[in-house]
Parts: C-alpha cells; sequence; structure tokens
C-alpha cells in the first residue's frame, strides 16, 4: 500500500500564536464575531473559519482532527469525548425508526449493548453476524438497511473482517461500510481499502498514556459536516464533545504513534511465537494458525506489523483470574481494562469489557472463560518479559 499515514501525520505543521512549536490551546468556550451576519451565517453553516461554540468546534479540536484525517486518509474528521461517543452518534445520523442494521458478532461490549439493547428503544433492529462470512452478512441485509459495523480487529476474539469484500459488499447495496478500527492504527487503513466511515476509540493506541477518554469519527466533510448541524447533527445534539486541553495532548501524543504501534507488535508477535510453542492456546492475527492471518497479511502495513493485542486460553476463569493476579503482583503489567498502554494491560473479556454480551451470545461466538486478553507493552526485553509470564504459568500449574 502506497499511502503512508505516518509522513502525513509529521507533514502536518501548527504553529503556536506566539511561535510556539506547539499549537497554542483555544482555552474558549465560545468565540466572538466581527458582525451579527457572520454569526447568523455560522449557525446556518455557511462560513469558514469562524468558531461558534465549543461543542461545535474548537481550534485545538481541529487540529486533531486533521491529524486522524491524515491518520486514515479520508477527507475529514471530527472528535468527540469518548469512543462511544464517535459510535453512538455514526449509528444515530444514519439509522432512523424503523431501520436495520447489520454489525459483526464480536464487537466491543459496549457497542453491542448499544445495538442490542438502546436504540430498541427507537424501533432501530441488528441482525448479528460472522462478520468474516461475506454470505452470512449479505443474507442479513434487508431493504431497511441502513449500513454494515464492523471492527477492522474484533475485540476479543481477534477475527479480522475482508474490509475490500465488505466494502465492494456496501457498494453493491448502496450502504455505508462503517469500521471502528480502534485494535489496529496504522497497521490497517480501512478507508484505503474501501470503508466510508473509521472510527477510533482515541483512548486506546492513538492517545497511548491512558490518562484520555476521546474518540474519533473519520469520513467525508459532507458527512463530518451533518454530525455537527446545528439542527439534526448526531455530534452537535448529543454534545460528546472533545476538551481541548486532551485534544491539544493527543495531538502530541500522536507524532510517537509509528514508533509505539511497531514496537506493541513486535512485542506480541514474540509472546504469541513463545507461548503458542509452550502448547498453550494462543491467538493472534501474525501467527499462521490464526484462521485470518493470510486476509491479514494482505491488508495490513506490513511495517506496523500484526497489532499489540493477543489472547492465552488458560482453560479457567480462576486460572485466568490467578493468572493476571501473580502477573501484576510480579510487575508484568496491570490487571486492567483497556488497551494500548506502555505497560501490558491484561482481563477476562468474558467478565469485563463483553459482559454486556449474554453467556449463551459468549459461548455461540467461541468466547470461553479462560480467555485473557493482552495489550502488550512496550518492553524493552520482550524476553524476559516472557521468561516472567512462563514462570507465573509453571507456579500455578498451567505450564509444566
Amino acid at each position: 500500500m502506497d499511502y503512508k499515514a505516518s509522513d502525513n501525520i509529521l507533514d502536518l505543521q501548527y504553529f503556536g500564536e506566539f511561535g510556539g512549536v506547539n499549537p497554542s490551546i483555544s482555552d474558549s468556550s465560545t468565540y466572538t464575531f466581527i458582525s451579527a451576519k457572520t454569526m447568523s451565517d455560522t449557525f446556518d453553516g455557511n462560513t469558514e473559519g469562524c468558531y461558534l461554540y465549543s461543542r461545535h468546534s474548537s481550534p485545538s479540536n481541529l487540529y486533531l482532527a486533521e491529524a486522524l484525517a491524515a491518520l486514515e486518509g479520508t477527507e475529514n474528521a471530527n472528535v468527540y469525548a469518548s469512543g462511544m461517543g464517535a459510535i453512538t452518534s455514526v449509528i444515530l445520523q444514519l439509522c432512523n425508526a424503523g431501520d436495520h442494521l447489520v454489525s459483526s458478532r464480536t464487537i466491543y461490549g459496549g457497542t453491542y449493548a448499544f445495538l442490542k439493547n438502546f436504540v430498541q428503544k427507537f424501533n432501530v433492529d441488528t441482525s448479528f453476524v460472522d462478520i468474516t462470512t461475506i454470505d452470512a452478512v449479505e443474507n442479513a441485509i434487508t431493504p431497511k438497511t441502513k449500513m454494515i459495523y464492523c471492527e477492522a480487529v474484533s475485540n476479543p476474539l481477534l477475527e479480522i473482517a475482508d474490509i475490500k469484500a465488505l466494502a465492494a459488499l456496501a457498494k453493491k447495496h448502496n450502504i455505508p461500510l462503517v469500521v471502528d478500527n480502534t485494535f489496529s492504527p496504522l497497521s490497517i487503513l480501512p478507508a484505503k481499502l474501501g470503508a466510508n466511515i473509521v472510527i477510533h476509540s482515541l483512548t486506546k493506541f492513538i492517545n497511548g498514556t491512558s490518562d484520555t477518554v476521546a474518540g474519533v469519527v473519520c469520513g467525508t466533510t459532507d458527512f463530518c459536516a451533518s454530525l455537527k448541524d446545528v439542527n439534526n447533527g448526531a455530534a452537535m445534539l448529543l454534545g460528546s464533545t472533545l476538551d481541548s486541553y486532551r485534544a491539544a495532548s493527543i495531538l502530541k501524543n500522536m507524532r510517537t504513534l509509528h514508533i509505539r504501534i511497531k514496537k506493541h507488535s513486535e512485542n506480541a508477535l514474540y509472546l504469541s511465537q513463545n507461548f503458542e510453542k509452550d502448547g498453550l492456546r494462543v491467538v493472534y492475527p501474525g501467527l499462521a494458525s490464526h484462521p485470518s492471518h493470510f486476509k491479514m497479511k494482505q491488508q495490513m502495513v506490513a511495517e506496523y506489523g500484526f497489532g499489540g493485542i493477543m489472547t492465552l486460553d488458560v482453560g479457567s476463569l480462576d486460572k485466568a483470574n490467578a493468572l493476571m493476579k501473580l502477573m501484576q503482583e510480579r510487575n508484568l503489567g496491570y490487571l486492567a481494562v483497556s488497551l494500548g498502554f506502555y505497560k501490558t494491560l491484561f482481563s477476562a473479556p468474558g467478565t469485563s469489557t463483553s459482559s454486556e454480551i449474554p453467556m449463551e451470545e459468549q459461548e455461540k461466538m467461541g468466547l470461553s472463560n479462560g480467555l485473557i486478553r493482552l495489550s502488550v507493552g512496550l518492553d524493552n526485553d520482550i524476553n524476559r518479559t516472557y521468561n516472567m509470564m512462563r514462570k507465573c504459568m509453571i507456579d500455578l500449574g498451567i505450564l509444566s
């Protein structure tokens, strides 16, 4: 793939108002106008370069949005106060009462709950399907279907969406393909593969320091403008506004994203290869044993690797909990949800980030009680980390 996302991000240049190498932070909730007519025109959406109110936009948020559009190769982007703020705004913008959408069966638990439970209040139905089976996706589409929704790399089972095939299917039925790319920034570029809208939880890898909650929607200029419309824009009216200070912080952290993603991927590949050799059931897209390994290779940007997320199945929830507790005690990481931090984070998704999914559904999709999701950190000596983790497993009788 010729598109160089990291170069495009680094080529963006903003000087602060006093010549600072970082742009100044817009510490204002509202903005002045030269004339009443300019204010009126801005409310009508006819004035570029003017700021109305920070719930609508701010300089700091627009700087970050421009960088994220450069990351994904889209015309524009809008930033939000959370990943769920981004996800829910897109769904509510595209779907009306009586509409339908097709979603991957394995998605973040909060997204699943929103689609399964919340939008039912508005008579919006969702068909959850195996996104890796294109026939299953097409068979679920009805005349009322308004989008196909998936995660590029699914949470937590790490299923790989065939974005090119899904994009072709979406185009055939004249509906948008919406892809959550939270697990695979830089590694996968959904818009370049045909996706119409790309979403991230910026909280995770893109920010990388576990100190901020934020989200983004990347898409066409027209779609991003519709989200901010003062009369019917879901982003504007639901008010999921990102604070300017947090936007400035994320923008600075994005400058190291290309370095961090390479290291996360390198470390995750090393651990997954070695634990698989030890006889553990490991799921990681970089392993030849992964059912979509070759599909991932076809659509990924090779220099950024297969991503920083892997799973281990240790057989039972008790064993999983005991292992995570011991790894935390031995300073190998934190028993915590989320991902993309410099330290390894581990959790049992069936009882945490995917707990919104009913147990019978978890069983159908293969989400076992003994599954541990690891967001592998930036450890310098990953062989040392592997040996220490292996010792924990030996001490608990998981490995002999």
